[in-house]
């Protein structure tokens, strides 16, 4: 009986207890980083949902549209090569990392950054279909996969914080 108590608490901490429901008014803008200024900028976005965490800076997950064209977005934004859409809670419905994940891979969607180090070591990445439904995540990036592996922050990297050093 324990077994199932404690079983059961560990399913409701790890899928429901932790998340939080995350506004636009929370969030602020969508943006994405400029290809000449390297600087993140808000795009226009409408229908958002999203959840987040204090528990790990990789659970945040949203889901939005904006009229803006795949075409417009990769001839002034940074794209994102290396995106790995992480899976979301079942109860995130609007969120399928796996159907995300095989868009990316057929070139269907295609992922830009969305702010880099949004904390360190951690990349917002948006993802954005032809239809101009959109999805956002937090990845570890090159530098963070480094770092909190203990290692000190490879070249080209800023410097680690102290509490990861």
């Amino acid at each position: 009986m324990s077994a199932l108590i404690a079983g059961a608490a560990l399913y409701y901490f790890q899928i429901y207890a932790f998340y939080t429901e995350v506004t636009s008014d929370d969030v602020g803008n969508v943006q994405l980083v400029n290809v000449v200024t390297r600087a993140p900028e808000p795009i226009l976005f409408e229908n958002f949902e999203a959840i987040d965490s204090d528990s790990s800076p990789v659970r945040f997950r949203a889901c939005f549209d904006t009229p803006l064209s795949q075409a417009m977005l990769t001839e002034t934004f940074v794209t994102y090569d290396a995106a790995e859409p992480l899976v979301a809670p079942g109860w995130f419905d609007c969120f399928d990392a796996q159907q995300i994940g095989e868009a990316l891979e057929t070139g269907e969607a295609i992922a830009f950054l969305g702010t880099e180090n949004i904390t360190y070591g951690i990349d917002r990445v948006v993802a954005v279909m032809p239809n101009g439904r959109a999805y956002a995540w937090h990845q570890i990036n090159s530098c963070g996969e480094v770092v909190f592996d203990g290692n000190p922050a490879p070249e080209g990297c800023p410097p680690a914080p102290e509490r990861l050093q």
